[in-house]
C-alpha cells in the first residue's frame, strides 16, 4: 500500500486553461497637423476606473543616482499622503515621459527636454 497521497493536478482544481488576461479598451489621440508618430500616444479611456496597471508589451532599463532614486520614491510617497493617489514608480515615469515628449511635440525647439538637454552639454 503506497503512502501517497494523489492530488488533483491545476487544470482539475481551476476548470481548465486559465482565462486570457484582457487589456483595457485604448484609443490613439492625434490632434491636428502637428501630430507625428510621437504625438500618436495610447490613452485608456477615461470612463475606465484603473490602478494604472496595464499590460506592456516593451520594456527598457534605465539606470538612475540613488539621489533620482530617493526623489522617485519620495514623490510616490507624496502623491499617496497629499493626493491620495497610488502610483508605482514604473506608472509615475511613464507619465513623466508621456507629458514631457507632449511638451516636445508642442513646443519643439522651446521644450522643457531641449533646453535641458542643451544645458548638459
Amino acid at each position: 500500500m503506497s503512502r501517497r497521497v494523489s492530488l488533483p493536478g491545476a487544470s482539475e482544481l481551476f476548470g481548465g486553461a486559465a482565462p486570457q488576461q484582457t487589456r483595457p479598451e485604448k484609443r490613439t489621440t492625434t490632434d491636428g497637423p502637428a501630430s507625428s508618430s510621437v504625438r500618436s500616444r495610447t490613452v485608456v479611456d477615461d470612463d475606465r476606473k484603473s490602478s494604472g496597471r496595464i499590460r506592456h508589451d516593451t520594456k527598457i532599463t534605465v539606470y538612475v543616482t540613488e539621489e533620482e532614486l530617493l526623489g522617485l520614491e519620495q514623490v510616490r510617497l507624496a502623491l499617496r499622503a497629499e493626493h491620495g493617489l497610488s502610483a508605482d514608480r514604473g506608472r509615475i515615469v511613464r507619465e513623466a515621459i508621456d507629458v514631457l515628449l507632449a511638451d516636445f511635440v508642442d513646443h519643439g525647439p522651446d521644450s522643457v527636454l531641449v533646453r535641458r538637454l542643451k544645458a548638459s552639454e
